[in-house]
């Protein structure tokens, strides 16, 4: 083998797996419909007191995007926690919210959203007595749709040492816990 063959099969063996990240996904070539109260793929997940439904799945997108109808009865919500590489965007349908996005509080009402950029952190909690309603998007889609199975298969099965489960978890779908839930 000539040298600047040798030289150049380094480089071109660390080029495909950039190329295979980048390669399209194949698309829907047309619509669909989501009844209500139903996911688009997967059974109902259950998830700390929330019921949430794919809508949108990143399957359905080239992995561009996924959407969540999410459901809660109980106060709270999730720990202080940044995505690594999506935004996150969120609907008030019902319900009260409390909203911290980097150093911003404030509060939402039916018809009012939020804009969580990615890498900064951001969590949420239902404020409201009664039933809340969001939808969430995340731009691109990552792993969401595993994650949230993933949880509610946590939820059924507590595990030991939840926090230290729940931090691996959102570590290997692209997220990290920095700090606590909101205090409400």
């Amino acid at each position: 083998m000539k040298r600047r063959n040798f030289l150049q099969l380094p480089l071109a063996a660390a080029a495909l797996p950039l190329a295979a990240q980048t390669a399209p996904q194949v698309r829907p070539k047309q619509g669909f419909k989501v009844e209500s109260g139903k996911g688009r793929y997967q059974e109902e997940l259950l998830i700390m007191g929330g019921r949430f439904e794919c809508k949108v799945s990143g399957k359905d997108t080239g992995g561009d995007l996924c959407i969540y109808d999410t459901f809660r009865e109980a106060k709270g919500g999730p720990a202080l926690h940044v995505h690594h590489e999506q935004d996150e965007w969120f609907y008030v349908v019902k319900g009260e919210f409390l909203f911290r996005v980097g150093e911003g509080t404030f509060s939402l009402r039916p018809g009012d959203s939020a804009f969580g950029p990615r890498t900064v952190p951001h969590t949420f909690a239902k404020t409201s007595d009664g039933a809340g309603q969001m939808l969430i998007v995340w731009q691109p889609a990552g792993s969401m749709e595993d994650f949230f199975y993933q949880m509610s298969r946590m939820s059924k099965d507590i595990p030991a040492n939840p926090e230290v489960v729940l931090k691996q978890m959102f570590a290997s779908h692209g997220m990290e816990v920095i700090g606590p839930p909101l205090k409400i």
